[in-house]
């Protein structure tokens, strides 16, 4: 074999499959254009519209070197030296083109004559029915038919879910030697002997629901083959750690931590949890995702906090995130430019959420280690951890496994379930409600809409292809008749889903809004669109409204005409919504990207990555900024180019839009140039004022503005300007004197309250006098209704401070209703002795139907929802009191 870098090894098999007639396409975004999935797991994710039929491939042959991250061997990372969350996948692609006959030997002329593998130590296996797999492996490769093994669905069949495409697998496997383990073949031998180097997927099959298996007009080929595993074979290693791309950051991890790897198993586990995570969480961020307790998100924050946690348990208390980036963009960022070029912000981000959780796990890891050492972990406990420490129960977890102890996640599941209900529910995709089945048929009999609303309003000679009601195709639909039914019982109300050939409706994407309307047919059928969507990703343009008079029918050509003074306030809003977009990655950075948007008619609004709030001033910059390009009125271009030349332009793309070979790319003004399928202004001078009305946070490192174009933004304005012209005449001011004749009276105000504050407290030192005097057994006692809780506590130290040596309980019934307030205090002669203000407040909080924080000796403060009881409660805490003192 030949020993190779990770570039050599890139290099190599791209180069191969060039030759060979397939098209290098760069590696997707590890957020995947499918809902589908929380992140890219492999090579073929990219390509599955094409292999699904969803879209036309625009090459008929691919070759891919592909970032994946899986979450599935999180918990295991560092523990073996081959598992990784973050890893590179290899991989050829034929998309309804060639199929085994020619992938079979591709795979192995690449295996044995460019990379150098023994073909005498090649193993293969193939799926048990699959003669003809087997055949080619034998008869046109040569491989001895005692090298090639069967096997059964579990490991050589591939299938994309219970229905659709699926096929058998063949996969090669290298025999390392009789030192890693026993003889046998893949089927029967030593698993680290025979170690899987490459798997080919022969997607041939559509299986249906009754679980039969039809053959797929359309065959493809879907290879993978992890570079990290590749490499280390190649190289002869027993870890993927030890090959150029991990080791040096292993090394990273070394310096960092001052350890040494090789000397401790139990640090060589951390230190290369620091290196796999070191990537991961790198191009994770690089890619868009940002820190956060859902969804990808939170697969972010996890192996951030795992990679602090175990820097952490190794003495390191200065951050470690930046330099495990800036070792990650030097071993990357050759492949990865863009990870090169944005490395001071990954390290920027990545370094905030270090130090939040730094903040976050001394106080948790102290607690959880004096539980863990009296025992297994309550439900309780690991709801403390997380709710009130903000510790996440995965770290909880596995810090307790580590330790032998159990955790009750059922009891913390209890706890949390109606939290984890609401995150669930927010992390569904959101789809149409309409099965995907009823948009393929009709894309089968009738092909793509055609969408032509860049160039026009209307349309006279569009074509119906599809109807859906009540959740099936009809071939008609009536406005006093049930569709499909012809008896005339009655309206059928809900809504009605059309599609056309052609249309000048958009359908929402890429933020924007679907078009409203009017879709009319000559015999007087009036079909009421409100709104209009996507169907299978854009192949269909579909039209959702009421068909309120007249009939539709299959076939019939109809008119179609959007609300053009809607449409024209969405350009407005869609336009300046690139302004502000570059407006704000030339006054905050080039890091600032779009994480989400919507372009409605009356508003706009831009989701963007940024880690601090927005001063005022840099809102003023933004705003004026885009407002000076509106002023230049300059022509707004849209170009149609291939996405290749499009990002050659520099063109900026966005995860979570999905692009074809041709691309829309739009230029407004000399700093904007997008990509957008998007309804625009033709020029910026038709935008209006934009006026920036918000901007706050959405979530850790996300940001989001809101703004307002063209007569919105000058309403908007004038309501200021009333607002502050009326305030200037409650003042009896000019307006532009507000500012100061507010500040003023705020400084009287606050000298009000400082005045107010301190005859408050005279009023208390008096009260304070008289209730220290009705001490009893070292307790004072006190039912004050009317007072509010920060009464009670003012009141209590008071009081504490007057009697020298004491308990006092104060309690109030807050209001007509059954609020209570209460307050325990313990001088701290007592609390040396051992009373505890929690102790004694325990029993009365629990009969007002409230609760006190036991581990609180001095102050206890807290409320409750039964004010009958509290005459009781006072007896319970004084009585407990008493019995603390006398056993002090």
């Amino acid at each position: 074999m030949r020993r190779m870098t990770a570039d050599e090894l890139r290099r190599a098999f791209q180069g191969f499959f060039a030759e060979r007639g397939h098209t290098v396409v760069p590696s997707s975004s590890l957020i995947p254009n499918d809902p589908s999935l929380l992140l890219t797991t492999a090579g073929m994710v990219q390509f599955k519209p094409y292999m699904l039929g969803d879209e036309a491939a625009p090459w008929p042959r691919a070759t891919s070197v592909q970032k994946c991250f899986r979450t599935t061997d999180i918990d295991i990372i560092g523990t073996t030296t081959r598992h990784l969350t973050f890893f590179e996948m290899l991989g050829n692609f034929s998309l309804g083109d060639y199929f085994k006959a020619d992938a079979i030997p591709f795979a192995w002329d690449l295996m044995t004559e460019v990379l150098g593998f023994d073909p005498e130590r090649l193993w293969v296996t193939v799926f048990e029915t699959d003669d003809e797999a087997a055949k080619l492996w034998h008869e046109i490769v040569g491989v001895p038919t005692e090298r090639i093994q069967r096997m059964g669905e579990e490991d050589n069949f591939w299938a994309m879910g219970p229905t659709g495409p699926c096929g058998p697998c063949s996969e090669i496997y290298f025999d390392r030697g009789p030192s890693w383990g026993a003889e046998g073949g893949p089927k029967h031998g030593g698993e680290e002997r025979f170690t899987e180097v490459w798997n080919l997927v022969f997607m041939q099959y559509n299986r249906l629901a009754d679980g039969s298996l039809e053959e797929l007009p359309r065959k493809n080929i879907d290879t993978g083959a992890g570079l990290e595993r590749l490499l280390a074979v190649m190289a002869d290693e027993r870890s993927v750690f030890e090959t150029d791309v991990l080791r040096r950051l292993v090394a990273a991890a070394e310096e960092c931590t001052g350890r040494t790897y090789g000397a401790d198993e139990k640090i060589d586990v951390s230190l290369r949890i620091l290196a796999d995570h070191a990537r991961a969480m790198t191009f994770l961020v690089s890619d868009g995702v940002v820190p956060s307790n859902e969804g990808r998100g939170y697969v972010l924050r996890r192996i951030i906090r795992r990679a602090v946690r175990h820097a952490y348990q190794l003495g390191v208390e200065q951050t470690v995130t930046p330099r495990l980036v800036e070792a990650a963009v030097a071993t990357m960022g050759e492949a990865y430019p863009d990870v090169a070029a944005n490395g001071a912000f990954l390290a920027q981000v990545l370094e905030r959420e270090e130090q939040r959780f730094r903040l976050t796990i001394a106080r948790g890891l102290d607690h959880l280690d004096d539980v863990l050492a009296r025992g297994d972990l309550s439900g309780q406990d690991a709801f403390f951890l997380h709710d009130t420490l903000g510790f996440p129960i995965d770290l909880t977890r596995e810090i307790a496994q580590e330790r032998g102890r159990a955790v009750d996640l059922d009891g913390y599941g209890a706890r949390m379930a109606e939290q984890r209900t609401r995150a669930q529910e927010a992390r569904k995709g959101a789809g149409t409600g309409t099965d995907p089945e009823l948009y393929r048929e009709i894309l089968e009999v009738a092909g793509r809409s055609e969408f032509v609303g860049h160039h026009t309003s209307t349309l006279d000679d569009a074509r119906v292809i599809g109807l859906i009601a009540g959740g099936e195709r009809v071939e008609w639909v009536d406005a006093g008749v049930r569709p499909g039914s012809g008896d005339g019982d009655g309206d059928i109300g809900a809504t009605v889903e059309l599609v056309l050939d052609r249309t000048p409706f958009y359908a929402e994407s890429g933020g924007q809004v679907g078009d409203t309307g009017v879709i009319e047919a000559a015999g007087g059928a009036t079909f009421e669109v409100r709104d209009t969507v996507q169907g299978l990703a854009g192949t269909l343009t579909v039209h959702r409204g009421r068909l309120s008079t007249g009939r539709l029918t299959v076939g019939d050509v109809v008119s179609a005409r959007i609300d053009g003074e809607r449409r024209d306030s969405i350009r407005r809003n869609h336009t300046a919504t690139h302004l502000l977009h570059a407006a704000m990655r030339t006054v905050l950075g080039d890091h600032v990207k779009q994480a989400g948007s919507l372009v409605a008619p009356d508003r706009l609004r831009f989701d963007f990555s940024h880690h601090e709030a927005v001063p005022a001033s840099k809102l003023h910059e933004i705003e004026a900024l885009a407002n000076r390009e509106v002023l230049s009125a300059a022509t707004v271009e849209t170009i149609e180019t291939s996405k290749a030349d499009a990002e050659t332009m520099g063109a900026i793309a966005f995860f979570g839009d999905k692009y074809g070979d041709t691309v829309r790319v739009l230029r407004a003004g000399p700093r904007s140039l997008e990509f957008c399928g998007g309804t625009h202004v033709s020029s910026l001078g038709e935008i209006g004022p934009i006026r920036v009305v918000s901007e706050g946070s959405i979530g850790a490192n996300l940001r989001r503005i809101e703004a307002l174009t063209g007569e919105a933004a000058l309403a908007h304005i004038r309501e200021s300007d009333e607002t502050l012209a009326s305030t200037a005449t409650l003042l009896g001011v000019k307006a532009s004197e507000v500012p100061d004749r507010v500040g003023r009276l705020l400084d009287q105000m606050k000298v009000l309250g400082r005045e107010l504050e301190a005859l408050r407290a005279a009023a208390a030192a008096g009260e304070a006098d008289a209730l220290a005097a009705s001490k009893t057994d070292g307790v004072v006692v006190a039912r004050l209704d009317g007072r509010t809780a920060d009464d009670l506590r003012l009141l209590s130290n008071s009081v504490r401070d007057a009697i020298g040596s004491g308990v006092v309980v104060l309690m109030s019934q807050v209001g007509d209703g059954d609020k209570v307030a209460f307050t325990v205090a313990v001088s701290a002669d007592l609390q040396e002795l051992g009373v505890s203000a929690g102790v004694i407040a325990a029993g009365a909080a629990k009969l007002v139907g409230g609760g006190a924080d036991p581990r609180r000796t001095d102050f206890v403060q807290g409320g409750g929802k039964n004010a009958g009881a509290i005459d009781g409660a006072l007896a319970v805490a004084a009585a407990t009191a008493r019995a603390a003192i006398a056993e002090s």
